[in-house]
């Protein structure tokens, strides 16, 4: 099984003229990282940003900004600059740092990659150094496992400006370091998953990950019995200690080639078909499947797992998700506080909009408080909904600071409601 010693890690995001998100940086990005705030702060946006270029990668530039409404809808509002992402990533611990640049603006042809970079330092002194570099299709990598700033660079022109240079190069073996960064952002797994789509009774036929939606789990299950068995098998027990009275699941190929996703319930005899079964136990199992998929995805975006699942069942998730970051990175949008009692303050980023309406955000742990508040036995969840948090209360001005004044009168009263 894979390690935490295996898998890249995002250390640092920046977004620019995104939407909301007119210039927006998350730093220090942990294996689990959890968005919180309220209605409109930016967290389906900063979601957004990791699915679209997920989809930049996959599909291509043009489709992923015309899907959303190109830049008269993407760009922020009164901005006329280009849209900026841009990661700092180790593709293993003690790595060098990388940094990643894209800036893409449109013209009246469509979108084009303004200016993409890839930088390094080699050592432990000097400057970094970009062995990629291209603007609107022209520029050149510097090939090689370990690029070197004295090395020759390459000048390789692009077909079109909007081809991005590290999914076109990153297919050629000679460009090590750009096809790792290629397959890292291509193996990302963004959910928008729907409970209605995992009842599908899709073609008969084994599928190792979970589409976006759902809508192939049962393959995906079949997969796992045939394949698997061992991870079918835990995640089955994971089932079972949350779910009272679950007993198995099943994917049967029909006659007429359809695939089958029964549920079976103690003490009836027979099995329930999936369109019958319960909405939380469905999803549950579906976000089971990409946790404990044998080879997982090297990135996990799930947007409120809360839907459908019991309260209850959500610090058990939040456990879950502790234990798939060992394995790869997760990024977790939430309005629950039951899934933040799961959470450490570090890990939880608050997003809120100023008076200008620009999304900002702040990591918890870095409230005044808190931590006071964590040592006499709080949790978050309680904290949050005790106005703790200020800046994403839904009823409080979003653009008021937040502050904390004085020291944890003790965990009694930030405990209330366990």
């Amino acid at each position: 099984m894979a390690t935490s010693t295996m898998v890249p890690r995002i250390e640092n995001l920046r977004v620019q003229n995104f939407r909301a998100l007119k210039d927006i940086e998350l730093q220090n990005i942990t294996p689990l990282t959890v968005l919180l705030g309220p209605n409109g702060s930016g967290k389906s946006t900063l979601f957004d940003v990791f699915n679209f270029l997920s989809e930049c990668f996959q599909s291509g530039l043009r489709q992923a900004w015309d899907r959303r409404g190109r830049g008269k809808e993407l760009k922020t509002r009164g901005s006329e600059g280009p849209v900026v992402i841009e990661l700092k990533y180790r593709e293993r611990p003690k790595t060098p740092l990388i940094t990643y640049h894209l800036s893409i603006d449109e013209t009246p042809k469509g979108p084009v990659v303004a200016e993409e970079w890839l930088a390094w330092k080699r050592g432990l002194h000097g400057r970094p150094f970009r062995f990629l570099e291209y603007r609107h299709g022209t520029g050149g990598v510097i090939s090689g496992e370990h690029p070197d700033e004295k090395d020759q660079r390459q000048e390789v022109p692009l077909r079109a400006p909007d081809l991005i240079a590290v999914n076109t190069l990153g297919q050629i073996a000679q460009h090590p370091r750009v096809a790792a960064l290629r397959d890292f952002i291509t193996d990302w797994y963004v959910s928008y998953l729907s409970v209605d789509s995992t009842r599908a009774q899709p073609e008969s036929g084994p599928q190792n990950r979970l589409s976006k939606t759902g809508d192939n789990l049962p393959n995906v299950i079949q997969y796992l019995m045939e394949s698997h068995k061992d991870q079918f098998d835990r995640i089955m027990q994971v089932l079972r200690a949350r779910i009272p009275r679950l007993e198995r699941i099943d994917a049967s190929p029909m006659p007429d080639g359809r695939l089958l996703l029964q549920v079976k319930d103690a003490p009836f005899e027979q099995p329930v078909l999936s369109k019958f079964a319960s909405d939380g136990t469905l999803k549950m199992l579906a976000y089971l499947t990409v946790l404990y998929d044998p080879t997982p995805p090297q990135f996990i975006g799930i947007e409120e797992p809360e839907n459908f699942l019991h309260p209850r069942l959500l610090p058990e998730l939040g456990e879950e998700c502790h234990r798939a970051a060992e394995r790869t990175q997760l990024l977790v949008t939430t309005h629950s506080p039951f899934f933040l009692n799961s959470c450490r303050p570090q890990e939880v980023r608050i997003l809120y909009r100023d008076e200008q309406g620009f999304t900002q955000v702040r990591t918890a742990s870095d409230i005044q408080g808190i931590a006071d508040f964590m040592d006499a036995g709080a949790s978050l969840g309680h904290l949050w909904m005790e106005g703790h948090f200020g800046m994403s209360d839904p009823l409080r001005n979003q653009g008021a600071p937040c502050s904390l004044v004085g020291t944890a009168p003790g965990a009694k009263r930030s405990r209330r409601g366990d």
